[in-house]
């Protein structure tokens, strides 16, 4: 301070009891209403916990429940189902009391229910239907089998048989021939069938196999003017008519060109027909 300022008198900070007393009650109400809004944030606190705990286990109780009669339910329906499963497999409840067979023609009932192998009175479970399909199968005239349960009592066999498209002679008699090469049966051709001339037939051999693509091929009416075919190798096929006439065939390339062309040529006249170049087919 500089001698030519003046001194300023500081107050003294006084309160009289009065104030004093005010001011004490004001801050008392003031923590007061602190402590109370405090309480009361703790109590809603503990609320809404409660309440969201309460809310949890609620559905939680409800799924369980839920959960235990499913489990209960799939234990009951697994018992039951076992049970079934044992009553119809060991009991004749559910058995084999009729045999239907279908398909047969040259092939007898009898000839499939003697290879068939199935007794009467067999739980139908107790079936391996695989088996005697197999076992059906083995019948040299049938191509194909397939065996059905039919509920509650009934077991069908259905068969293809085999078709002959060519015949061979042997020492024991005339051989037939399917589609495939397979020789199935020794008989009686029927009218009309076609002779095959190969020197091994069977279905694994390569000559055997083109001659009856060719005879497939044909259609039904030019089939049965065929009296025979010749295949020494896949590369040489003929066949001969029934009234002479010779057809060179070729390969078994283009066949079902071969085969169109070959029905139009036989209406034209000629003793020989050469279908081997299906562009160019000639009649001579």
């Amino acid at each position: 301070m500089t001698p030519d300022e003046p001194e300023v008198a500081e107050e003294p900070d006084f309160e009289g009891p009065r104030r004093r007393a005010r001011r004490e009650r004001e801050e008392r109400r003031a923590a007061q209403a602190r402590a109370m809004a405090i309480e009361e944030a703790r109590r809603e606190a503990k609320r809404r916990v409660r309440d969201e705990q309460s809310d949890a286990s609620k559905p939680l109780g409800r799924r369980a429940v839920r959960g235990l009669r499913l489990l209960t339910w799939l234990a009951v329906l697994a018992v039951v189902a076992v049970g079934l499963g044992l009553v119809l497999f060991f009991t004749p409840l559910m058995s084999a009391r009729s045999l239907v067979v279908t398909g047969t023609g040259v092939v007898t009932r009898e000839e499939v229910l003697d290879a068939a192998k199935v007794a009467l009175g067999t739980p139908l479970l107790q079936i391996n239907t695989d088996m005697v399909a197999d076992r059906v199968a083995g019948i040299r005239r049938v191509a194909s089998a397939r065996v059905q349960r039919e509920y509650p009592s009934t077991l069908r066999i259905t068969i293809v048989e085999r078709i002959p498209i060519a015949v061979k002679d042997y020492p024991d008699g005339p051989h037939l021939f399917d589609r495939d090469g397979v020789d199935f049966a020794t008989a009686p051709p029927p009218p009309g069938l076609a002779y095959i001339d190969v020197d091994h037939p069977g279905p694994g051999d390569p000559p055997t196999r083109a001659a009856l693509q060719v005879m497939t091929s044909l259609s039904p009416d030019v089939v049965g003017q065929v009296s025979r075919v010749a295949a020494p190798s896949v590369a040489s096929i003929t066949l001969t008519l029934t009234d002479g006439r010779t057809v060179v065939w070729g390969t078994t390339d283009r066949t079902d060109e071969k085969a169109e062309k070959l029905a139009a040529l036989l209406t034209q006249p000629g003793r020989a027909y050469d279908v081997s170049s299906p562009d160019l087919p000639t009649v001579k």
